[in-house]
C-alpha cells in the first residue's frame, strides 16, 4: 500500500506558486487580485487566499515542540484542559450543594464569586464542605479589600484538612487594573496587596493570585491583537512592579494568571493563544528568573523555564451574545470553545446562551457544560496537542498576530507602562474606538451577527425578555457609577438592534411590509428575500409574494393587506418602467421603498422616490428612520 501511494503521488507533477497565480489571474478576468481576494483583517494585517509551504520559510514558530520553551505549542505535552463553571455565592450552603452536583456532571474546575463582607472561616468551611480540594481546581473572586483575608482563610482551611499543598491548584482573582478599566476607580495599595497575597499563599505553589482579566477587553469589542497586546503589557506591569518591590521574578511570574475572552473569529483565536504563550515566555525570560529548586527545565545560568509558562483561562465572549434568536448563541459559543480547546488553554468556561437576558438557569448551564464535554469525550479534542502546528495558514496568522500584539505592547511601554496608559485613558479609548467601529460595521452588515442584522427570526417576540444591564460593584447599572478614570464600554454588539426591535414590539401596531414583486423572476425573488431580511431586523411583519402582473395590482393587494410599507422588488432595468407608477399607486398611503440601487436612481429620486434599500445602506440607521416615520418611539 505504501508503494502504491508513493507511485500515485509521483504521477502528479508539482505545481509552483507562479502557476497557481497564473490560474487565479486568468479566473479573475482582469479584476485586481489584492482587492478581490486578499483580506485585510481588523488586526491590521493582510491574509492571502492561499498559502504554500514556502510561506513557512523563516518562521521560527515551526521549530517549537509541545511543553518546550517558548511554549508556542503548549506548556504541557498533552491537551487536557479543565472544564470550569462559575458560581455566584449568595448562600454558602446552596453554593456547596450546586458545586457538588456539577462536579458529578463533568466539571473539574469551580469558580466561586464571594461578597467581601461574607468572607469568614465558617463561610469557607461551609462552602467547601465535602469538596475534594486536591481533585478539582478551585478559583475564587471577591472584592479587593478582602482578597488577602480570603487567601489566609483558604490556607488555614487546607492546613486544617491536612491537604498536600503541592496537589492543590486554583486561583484568587486579584486584578487592580481591571477595576480601573471597568469601574473607573483606583482603590487600595496595589503593591502591598499583591505582596501580601503572595506571602499568604507561599505554601500553595500552584495557586495563582495576580490576574490579568483581558476578558474585559474582549467583552468590550477589542480586536484580537489589541486584547493580546494589552494583556501582555498588563501582565508585564505586574511583573515589573513586583520585582521592583523585592519579589523574585520567578515567584512573581508563577503567581500571575491570564483570563482571556474568545471571539468567534475561529482561526485567529487559535493563533492568538499560540502567540500568547510564546510572547509571554519571552517577556518572563527577559527578567532572568532563577530556578529555586532541583528542576531539569532550566536554561543557561539556571534560568527557570517553568516560570515562563503562561497560565491561561479562557471564557467565551459576551460581546456577541443576543437576546433574539438566542439559541444561535450556542453556535457561537461552540465555535469559540473549539478554537480555545484546539489552541491548548488550561481551563475553559462556556458562557450559557441565555446570559444576555437573564440569570442562566439549570438548563442553559447544563448545555454550556456539555458543550465542552462533547469536545472532550466525543470529539477527542484533548487527545491531540496543537493540531494547528505546521498549518501554512495558522502559522502565518500566529506570526502576524504576534507582531501586531508586540507593537501594541511596545507602544504601551513607550507611554510609561500599562498603569500610566490606563490612568491616562489611552487603553480605554483604543478599545472603545474598536468597539464603536464594530458596532458601525454591524449596522451596515460589514460584520454579520446571525439572527440580529442578518437572517432574523421573522416571527419571534421577546415577550418578557429584556437585556441584562451591566452590573457595578455597588449593585447598580455600571453606567451610573461615579468614576474618575475612563471606563470600557461593554455594550453587546446586538444592543442597538435589540433596542430597535423591542421598540417595535412595544408599539400599539406592528408595521407590515408588503413585497410587490414584478418582472424578472430571479431578480424579484432575490430582492424580495433581501428586503424581508432587511426589514425583519426591526421586527416588522413581512409579507412576500410570488409576483404580480402590474404594479397597480400589487399595490392594491398591499393596501388590502393594510401594509404600512410597500417594497417594489424587480430588476434594475425594469425599475425605470415600474417604480414611478408604483409610487403614484401608493399615493402616500404607506412608506414606498425600491429594493436595490439601479442606475436610474437619481432619476427616480427626482420623481419623488426617497427610499432605497441595498447592500451599501446602513441597516440600523435606515430602520430607525422608518420607525420614526411610522410614529414608533
Amino acid at each position: 500500500m505504501a508503494d502504491s501511494n508513493e507511485k500515485l503521488f509521483s504521477d502528479f507533477s508539482p505545481v509552483g506558486t507562479d502557476q497557481w497565480m497564473e490560474k487565479v489571474t486568468a479566473d479573475l478576468k482582469g479584476a485586481d487580485f489584492e482587492k478581490k481576494l486578499v483580506w485585510k483583517t481588523n488586526e491590521g494585517f493582510k491574509v492571502k487566499p492561499f498559502y504554500r509551504m514556502e510561506d513557512l520559510e523563516g518562521l521560527k514558530t515551526t521549530d517549537n515542540l509541545p511543553g518546550v520553551f517558548p511554549y508556542l505549542r503548549g506548556t504541557k505535552k498533552d491537551n487536557v484542559w479543565k472544564v470550569r463553571q462559575n458560581i455566584h455565592v449568595d448562600s454558602p450552603k446552596e453554593a456547596n450543594a450546586k458545586a457538588l452536583d456539577i462536579l458529578n456532571k463533568g466539571v473539574d474546575s469551580l469558580g466561586f464569586s464571594i461578597k467581601g463582607k461574607d468572607v469568614s472561616a465558617d463561610y469557607i468551611e461551609t462552602l467547601l464542605n465535602d469538596i475534594c480540594a486536591d481533585c478539582v481546581e478551585l478559583n475564587f473572586s471577591t472584592c479587593q479589600n478582602s482578597v488577602v483575608k480570603l487567601a489566609q482563610l483558604l490556607v488555614a482551611y487546607f492546613e486544617k484538612k491536612n491537604y498536600d499543598a503541592t496537589k492543590l491548584q486554583g486561583s484568587i482573582n486579584y486584578d487592580y487594573f481591571n477595576k480601573m478599566l471597568t469601574k473607573g476607580k483606583e482603590k487600595g495599595n496595589l503593591i502591598q496587596t499583591a505582596k501580601d497575597l503572595i506571602e499568604a499563599t507561599k505554601s500553595l505553589p500552584f495557586y495563582r493570585v495576580i490576574t490579568v482579566n483581558a476578558l474585559s477587553l474582549n467583552n468590550a469589542g477589542a480586536y484580537i491583537s489589541q486584547e493580546l497586546g494589552y494583556a501582555l503589557a498588563w501582565g508585564n506591569e505586574y511583573l515589573n512592579l513586583l520585582t521592583e518591590a523585592g519579589v523574585t521574578a520567578t515567584i512573581a511570574a508563577k503567581k500571575i494568571k491570564f483570563n482571556f475572552g474568545i471571539s468567534s473569529n475561529y482561526f485567529l483565536e487559535i493563533a492568538k493563544f499560540r502567540a500568547a504563550r510564546m510572547l509571554w515566555a519571552n517577556i518572563v525570560s527577559s527578567y532572568c528568573p532563577v530556578c529555586t529548586r532541583d528542576c531539569s527545565n532550566t536554561a543557561e545560568n539556571d534560568e527557570c523555564r517553568c516560570a515562563a509558562k503562561i497560565k491561561i483561562h479562557a471564557e467565551t465572549s459576551t460581546f456577541n451574545l443576543t437576546l433574539f434568536d438566542a439559541h444561535v448563541n450556542l453556535l457561537r459559543t461552540q465555535t469559540e470553545a473549539m478554537s480555545a480547546a484546539l489552541a491548548g488553554v488550561d481551563s475553559l468556561t462556556v458562557t450559557p446562551f441565555d446570559k444576555a437576558y437573564q440569570t442562566p438557569d439549570d438548563f442553559s448551564e447544563r448545555i454550556a457544560r456539555n458543550q465542552q464535554l462533547l469536545l472532550k469525550e466525543e470529539s477527542n479534542f484533548d487527545k491531540v496537542v496543537d493540531p494547528a502546528a505546521g498549518s501554512y495558514y495558522i502559522e502565518n496568522l500566529t506570526a502576524s498576530i504576534a507582531q501586531q500584539a508586540w507593537n501594541i505592547f511596545l507602544k504601551v511601554e513607550d507611554e510609561g507602562g500599562f498603569h500610566a496608559a490606563v490612568k491616562a485613558g489611552t487603553v480605554q479609548a483604543d478599545i472603545n474606538q474598536s468597539g464603536k467601529a464594530r458596532h458601525i460595521a454591524l449596522s451596515s452588515r460589514k460584520e454579520v451577527l446571525l439572527g440580529t442584522n442578518q437572517f432574523p427570526n421573522f416571527t419571534e417576540k421577546a415577550g418578557e425578555k429584556r437585556p441584562v444591564a451591566n452590573k457595578c460593584c455597588c449593585g447598580g447599572d455600571s453606567n451610573s457609577c461615579e468614576s474618575t478614570i475612563a471606563v470600557l464600554n461593554s455594550d453587546r454588539a446586538a444592543c442597538e438592534f435589540e433596542a430597535l426591535r423591542l421598540q417595535t414590539e412595544a408599539a400599539d401596531h406592528c408595521p407590515k411590509a408588503f413585497m410587490v414583486t414584478i418582472g424578472n423572476l430571479a431578480m424579484r425573488q432575490a430582492r424580495a428575500q433581501f428586503s424581508c431580511n432587511f426589514l425583519a431586523c426591526a421586527g416588522y411583519e413581512v409579507v412576500d409574494n410570488l409576483g404580480f402582473e402590474t404594479v397597480e395590482e400589487g399595490v392594491k393587494a398591499a393596501m388590502e393587506a393594510k401594509a404600512d410599507i410597500v417594497v417594489l422588488c424587480s430588476s434594475d432595468d425594469e425599475y425605470a418602467e415600474y417604480a414611478v407608477p408604483a409610487l403614484k399607486a401608493v399615493n402616500n398611503r404607506a412608506i414606498f421603498i425600491v429594493a436595490g440601487a439601479p442606475a436610474c436612481m437619481d432619476t427616480l429620486k427626482a420623481e419623488g422616490i426617497e427610499n432605497f434599500i441595498h447592500v451599501r445602506v446602513n441597516v440600523l440607521d435606515t430602520l430607525k428612520e422608518y420607525n420614526a416615520k411610522l410614529g414608533i418611539k
